[in-house]
């Protein structure tokens, strides 16, 4: 199954993905939880670690949850090439990462959340928790992720859409 062709290309969008939703109003960050926890399998195969530094946020767009997000790294690397992670609050990580550092981004995989699934199970928890404090037009169903390097140390970052993103027009 292929996702509609507005969100198939935020999925396939390189860059800033911060700055391109910029280009349709304000963006606001909001972390949802920050700290050492357990990885998925996917971030573990990633970062070759079964735990790691987590930080999941929810990027508004007009004050609309428009993007869920969660990024991962060893916690050597956070205390190292990826600590500005940890002190990002509620700037966006494009910051740390399209900076002028030295950063080398893996291709990006697309994926479609599978409904009881356990990222997708974690996500729609979030996305109906947000929902009492805003409207919603869908729980994420479609996802990306890419490794970002730094000096050797990988950061995974994953976004998941929602549906209402794709009808954003460039």
């Amino acid at each position: 199954m292929r996702s509609d062709p507005g969100l198939q290309f935020w999925l396939q969008a390189e860059g800033s993905l911060t700055a391109r939703l910029r280009q349709f109003g304000p963006v606001q960050v909001q972390v949802q939880r920050q700290g050492h926890m357990a990885l998925w399998v996917p971030e573990q195969q990633d970062v070759r670690q079964r735990g790691g530094y987590v930080r999941e946020v929810v990027l508004l767009l007009n004050g609309r949850p428009a993007v869920w997000a969660r990024s991962v790294t060893s916690m050597a690397a956070s205390r190292g090439p990826w600590r500005a992670l940890q002190g990002l609050g509620t700037r966006p990580l494009a910051e740390l990462l399209f900076a002028a550092r030295p950063v080398a981004r893996a291709p990006l995989r697309l994926q479609q959340l599978q409904p009881s699934g356990a990222m997708q199970s974690h996500i729609r928890r979030q996305w109906l928790q947000l929902a009492q404090r805003s409207p919603q037009e869908g729980v994420p169903q479609w996802a990306r992720s890419s490794v970002f390097w730094h000096r050797g140390h990988a950061l995974r970052v994953m976004e998941a859409f929602s549906p209402w993103v794709g009808a954003l027009a460039f």
